[in-house]
């Protein structure tokens, strides 16, 4: 079977499946839409937590992050997993046994203030917002390459399947399609790199493969990669860091406490039936999460070793005469000479994934010193023996462009794996970009029909006007995905850590006080908020240029990219989240007030354990 028509059966019936289960699942109570009934079993609010969260950008752009940055690109998988670690000790089962349906709701009970409540949903509709904006791209551009159709049609289609099973089963139907969607998305990952790895290593275990020799010699994969990748004047791939000790430090931090602070995994736990049972769904969604998470590393890896092999003859990573990956241990153990010219690929000789992909825009060749070969390289290298060997070989650049999303993507292709891995490959793509999309509109439309008109503009409204204005903001938060995801703001794919640096600086602390604390008041949250939010946005905008630009040259307010101790906007929301925590506790103390309290014996009651099993949604 063509692989364009194995792609339609494959991504068609997963489509199928997501319908069919929004169809069983729909939701008939304002419980159901919100928290899915609260009786959602741990292990499967754990698998769909995991689905929620593995997004577009863990399941494209993982292993190209690690691709390309080797060791450096753990800050992502440490500061990511390590913040399911915070969700699970000191987050979730407080927040569940709370009863509450979302955040901004804890808050404004917590805080009892409205104004805290409208802040916490405007910190949501933000951090959602920004977040979106990428899922919505993804959707766009993984249909695009794998249905043949425009990244606009690509988004508008994404948006119908999410209209389909979000608006009608709210989080009921969403939970029960993102259990389905984790199970394609894990096994789409999971089969390549397995093909790959048994190719390479002749281990089936990539995070084993990954530390073993290659196939049929004594040299091990990452010792060879290392080699490879710095003989061509890239960092060495197994020391290479993500900027400065310290930048390294607050970036995980960040990404940890932004990954705990987000609204759209944190109403996850309020699904559960038990407070207990939030505790054991957060350790499910880190084994789930794990699966995928462990394999990145030997996917990034091999990945980029692969790339070498395809481009330069002399790595010995080559595609034998039936298709298949292989390596060829007498090149492997000689070393050879990577600038010889006749290792180069000639263009005209290119693999057909590349000539696909090149269709994309995201494989690009520029043939600079017009020997119609294919020099892959870092020519920006301070590696002088690299560039001296350059030269002599007269390369006149790097000529060929990669984007690192498609490593994933394109894995399959590269190692010419059968047309229904590829297939897979593309479902599992939709799948991640489609659940978090879904996570992020609900929690989108929960604060707005919950939060706001629900507590803030109509207390009496009835249970059936709330379920409808519940699906009317669903759709109207669609509309606006939709919309920017066709049309993203010039920003976007510079500040894509913005949402966790939000989520890190304004929800996260404000919620850990409130759990913790029982003195800090509503005016030093809704401070503190509103300090931590606008420091990290100020940093974020003015680092790329945003308040002051003069034609392409930077101008700011700062002093110039990474001007505070060298952090990386990426890095700095914890520096948001710190200064969220002094303005609440400095304000609180200058404002003399103090906490109510029925408010303290309400925080003092979260904290307990006895009895905790009996919390219930309400």
């Amino acid at each position: 079977m063509e692989l364009q028509t194995t792609i339609y059966l494959v991504v068609g019936l997963s489509f199928a499946i997501y319908i069919g289960i929004a169809i069983w699942a729909r939701a008939g109570t304002t419980s159901e839409f919100y928290v899915a009934g609260g009786g959602v079993h741990p292990v499967t609010n754990g698998m769909a937590t995991a689905a929620d969260w593995m997004s577009a950008a863990s399941f494209i752009s993982m292993a190209g992050l690690l691709s390309s940055m080797g060791h450096g690109g753990a800050v992502f998988l440490m500061g990511w997993t390590g913040g399911y670690v915070l969700l699970a000790m000191l987050l979730a089962p407080y927040l569940r046994k709370f009863g509450k349906f979302t955040v901004p709701e804890f808050i404004g009970d917590r805080y009892y203030s409205q104004t805290a409540r409208t802040v916490a949903v405007v910190c949501l509709l933000i951090i959602c917002v920004v977040y979106i904006v990428g899922q919505m791209t993804g959707v766009g551009v993984t249909f695009a390459r794998f249905l043949n159709v425009s990244a606009d049609v690509g988004i508008y289609m994404g948006m119908a399947i999410v209209f389909a099973y979000a608006v009608f089963g709210g989080m009921k139907g969403i939970t029960y399609t993102q259990v389905a969607q984790y199970i394609v998305l894990i096994v789409a990952y999971t089969i390549p790199a397995v093909f790959i790895s048994l190719s390479l290593t002749g281990n089936p275990l990539p995070m084993l493969g990954m530390g073993s020799d290659l196939a049929g010699t004594d040299v091990a994969l990452l010792a060879k990669l290392d080699q490879v990748v710095t003989d061509l004047g890239f960092p060495q791939f197994t020391t290479a860091t993500a900027g400065s000790t310290l930048n390294m430090v607050f970036f995980t931090i960040s990404l940890m406490i932004g990954t705990a602070g987000l609204p759209h995994v944190i109403i996850r736990f309020f699904t559960v039936p038990k407070v207990a049972d939030a505790r054991y769904s957060a350790g499910w969604t880190l084994i789930f999460i794990a699966l995928l998470y462990t394999v990145a590393p030997a996917v990034g890896s091999m990945a980029r070793l692969n790339l070498m092999g395809t481009f330069n003859s002399n790595v010995g990573i080559t595609q034998s005469a039936a298709g298949a990956l292989t390596t060829n241990p007498a090149v492997i153990n000689a070393n050879a000479d990577l600038y010889a010219p006749e290792a180069s690929l000639k263009y005209d000789d290119r693999p057909e994934w590349v000539k696909r992909w090149e269709k994309t825009g995201l494989v690009k060749f520029e043939d600079k010193n017009g020997d119609g070969r294919i020099q892959y390289y870092n020519d920006k290298t301070t590696n002088a023996a690299a560039k001296a060997k350059a030269e002599a070989a007269g390369w006149k650049g790097n000529e060929l462009t990669v984007n690192n999303d498609i490593i994933v993507l394109a894995n399959p292709e590269i190692a010419q794996l059968p047309n229904w891995v590829i297939a897979l490959v593309a479902a599992g793509a939709i799948a991640a970009a489609l659940s978090t999309a879904a996570g992020l509109l609900l929690a989108i439309s929960s604060a707005i029909s919950h939060d706001l008109i629900k507590r803030v503009f109509k207390p009496d409204m009835s249970e059936k006007s709330e379920l409808l204005a519940g699906k009317v903001a669903m759709v109207f938060a669609i509309i606006l995905a939709g919309y920017l995801g066709l049309n993203p703001p010039g920003f976007a794919a510079a500040t894509v850590a913005l949402a966790f640096g939000l989520a890190a600086s304004s929800l996260f602390p404000a919620i850990m006080m409130g759990i913790f604390s029982k003195t800090i008041t509503d005016k030093g949250a809704i401070a503190g908020m509103i300090a931590g939010m606008f420091a990290t946005c100020f940093y974020v905008f003015a680092h790329h240029g945003i308040f002051f630009i003069k034609g392409t040259e930077y101008v700011g307010l700062i002093g110039g990219p990474n001007s505070f101790f060298g952090l990386t906007p990426a890095a700095f929301g914890t520096v948001g989240a710190l200064v969220n925590f002094a303005v609440a506790i400095l304000v609180t103390k200058l404002s003399g007030g103090r906490v109510p309290q029925k408010v303290q014996e309400m925080v003092e009651a979260v904290r307990i354990p006895k009895g905790a099993g009996d919390a219930v949604a309400h």
